[in-house]
C-alpha cells in the first residue's frame, strides 16, 4: 500500500519479513569485518606496543612511525586510499580486503599504546624478580609482565573494541554490503518508512555491542582472579 508522507515522499509499507533478512544478511557482513578487523588490529597492537619499548632504535621507531601515522589518519579517508588509490599501484584489493586492512591499521595504532602504557606499568620489582629467578627476557615478558599487563589491558581494548564495531559503518563508503548499506538500500530502493529502518540499524548495533561488553567482562574478571 503506497502512501504520501508529510515530505511528498512515497512510503511501501512491506511486511517485516520480507526486508529483515536483508538486514541480516548485512549484520553477517559487519560481525565478518569486525572480528577480522580486531585480529589484525590485535596483531599490530601487540607487535608495536611491545615494539616501542624494545632495546632496539630501529625497531622502537618502525612502531612509533606507524602509531603517530595511523592513529593521525582519518580513517574514513584511509579507507578511501586502500580501496581507491592503491590500484594506481598495482595493488587491487577486494572490498572486505580493504576495509579490514583499513580499520585494522586504524584501530591498531591505539591499540598498540594501551599495550605500550600497560606494559610500561608492570612495577619494576617484577622485572627484577625475573632476574632473581634467572628468567630470560622472554621468559620474563611472557611468563611475568604480559600476564599482569594484560589485566590492565582488557577494559580499554573492550571499549576499543566498540569503536571498532562502530568503525565497520564506514565501509558503506566503498559499498561493501554491511548492516549500514542494507538499511540504506532499503531505505533509498524500497523506502521503509526512516525511522522504522533506522531504528532498527542502532538496536542491532546496540546488541553486538552489548555482546562485545559483556564478553570483555567476563575476560577481565577471569584474568584476574589471581588479584
Amino acid at each position: 500500500m503506497l502512501q504520501l508522507n508529510s515530505s511528498a515522499r512515497l512510503e511501501i509499507n512491506m511486511p517485516l519479513h520480507e526486508w529483515l533478512p536483508l538486514l541480516l544478511d548485512g549484520t553477517l557482513v559487519t560481525v565478518q569485518v569486525g572480528i577480522l578487523s580486531a585480529i589484525v588490529s590485535l596483531l599490530l597492537a601487540v607487535g608495536a606496543g611491545l615494539g616501542s619499548l624494545s632495546r632496539y632504535a630501529i625497531i622502537r621507531a618502525i612502531a612509533k612511525a606507524y602509531v603517530e601515522i595511523f592513529r593521525a589518519c582519518s580513517l574514513l579517508v584511509l579507507m578511501f586510499w586502500v580501496y581507491f588509490a592503491l590500484p594506481f599501484l598495482h595493488i587491487d584489493l577486494p572490498k572486505l580486503m580493504a576495509a579490514v586492512l583499513a580499520i585494522g591499521l586504524n584501530i591498531g595504532a591505539y591499540g598498540a599504546e594501551i599495550v605500550r602504557s600497560s606494559v610500561a606499568a608492570v612495577s619494576k620489582g617484577q622485572h627484577e624478580a625475573g632476574i632473581a629467578l634467572n628468567l630470560s627476557g622472554n621468559k620474563r615478558i611472557v611468563r611475568i609482565i604480559l600476564p599482569q599487563a594484560a589485566a590492565r589491558m582488557i577494559p580499554p581494548f573492550g571499549n576499543l573494541m566498540i569503536e571498532l564495531l562502530k568503525a565497520t559503518s564506514l565501509v558503506y563508503f566503498i559499498t561493501l554490503s554491511d548492516l549500514t548499506f542494507a538499511a540504506m538500500i532499503l531505505r533509498n530502493n524500497y523506502y521503509i518508512w526512516t525511522p522504522h529502518i533506522f531504528g532498527l540499524l542502532l538496536l542491532i548495533y546496540f546488541v553486538l555491542s552489548s555482546c562485545i561488553s559483556v564478553t570483555f567482562r567476563l575476560l577481565e574478571r577471569k584474568l584476574t582472579v589471581w588479584r
